[in-house]
């Protein structure tokens, strides 16, 4: 069955030490499993688009494919391609990702032999290169592009241009984009210009849109509605705890969501699944304002553990709960 929803963005084999609970040792993660978790508390029937190579456990693969997502989109690569990924989690909020031999050691833990050699990736702008873990258009099955819906989680900007342009020719209906944090940069604004033309949502975070605009304004909504003028539909501000800013470019429309007042573990994901929820809350309903709520509900059950898929194991019911309880905090301004 062909998948009504496609995300694009990176895989990885993720060694997560989080401030309480179970360490987690190479385990499946990557901004495209949070995203997908989030689209699948709401939705199943997805097409996940990556990159791996021959490494990659090919147990994890058939273990997506339990959710109901289409892993043909996934492109193993000859070769082996390191994905690893460390993070130390030292409360909710703060983390580190170098050092890992320390933060295994203060906990009293082995250190795993599979993280041996481990350098942190540095994320620079480099608008002319791809990162190798990168899907290309040509990874892309013919199916994929008759979805109703494509999101890109943060890539690389080559990578990010040319899958939109793909998803746009295809007359895919509604395309959302996650921006790169590297290339959120005022030296950069032009170039991000180009990426919302013709965009459903862009979804970039508070941090993200400053960078963007530094020098320029401070005023969100001024920003918001800069982004909007490009030929962006709507624009959502994620800010963490503080809600998101939702602009409708069309109607001029202003509004505020709460955050959903969760018990925060770990903030890992957070956004990615947040953009997951809004894709699926979007083609469900055609409203922006739902749209945000459900990525809203999808984010506060990523936070409440640790792991990709952790809000997938949501008691039934709970989801729409969150959705009916935040449905009357919406505030337009």
């Amino acid at each position: 069955m062909e998948p009504k929803f496609v995300i694009a963005g990176r895989l990885r084999r993720d060694y997560l030490l989080p401030p309480e609970g179970r360490p987690l040792v190479d385990v499946p993660g990557g901004n495209l499993l949070y995203a997908a978790a989030g689209l699948g508390v709401w939705e199943s029937n997805l097409g996940l688009l990556a990159r791996v190579g021959e490494d990659y456990p090919q147990e994890w693969l058939l273990s997506f494919k339990k959710h109901g997502w289409d892993t043909r989109g996934v492109h193993i690569m000859a070769g082996a391609l390191d994905l690893r990924y460390f993070q130390a989690r030292l409360d909710a909020e703060r983390f580190q990702r170098t050092n890992p031999v320390t933060h295994f050691a203060r906990i009293n833990l082995p250190f795993p032999k599979s993280l041996l050699g481990y350098q942190p990736p540095v994320e620079v702008d480099d608008r002319k290169a791809t990162h190798p873990a990168s899907p290309r258009p040509g990874d892309i099955p013919p199916d994929y592009l008759n979805a109703h819906t494509a999101h890109l989680c943060p890539l690389d900007y080559l990578t990010t241009a040319r899958l939109l342009s793909t998803f746009r020719q295809a007359n895919v209906t509604f395309l959302t984009l996650d921006p790169y944090a590297a290339f959120m940069r005022v030296t950069a604004f032009d170039d991000v210009r180009i990426l919302l033309q013709g965009l459903t949502a862009f979804l970039p975070s508070e941090q993200e849109l400053r960078a963007l605009f530094w020098g320029r304004t401070n005023d969100l909504w001024q920003m918001a509605e800069t982004l909007g003028n490009f030929g962006c539909e709507f624009i959502v501000v994620k800010r963490g705890a503080h809600g998101q800013m939702l602009y409708d470019n069309t109607s001029k429309k202003r509004w505020e969501i709460p955050a959903y007042p969760a018990s925060l573990v770990d903030l890992t994901g957070a956004g990615d699944s947040f953009c997951g929820g809004f894709s699926a809350g979007f083609l469900k309903t055609f409203d922006p304002v739902r749209a945000v709520l459900h990525g809203s509900v999808s984010a506060s059950l990523t936070i409440e553990g640790s792991g990709a898929f952790h809000a997938l194991d949501a008691l039934p019911g709970l989801a729409q709960a969150r959705l009916d309880s935040l449905s009357g905090l919406v505030r337009q301004v």
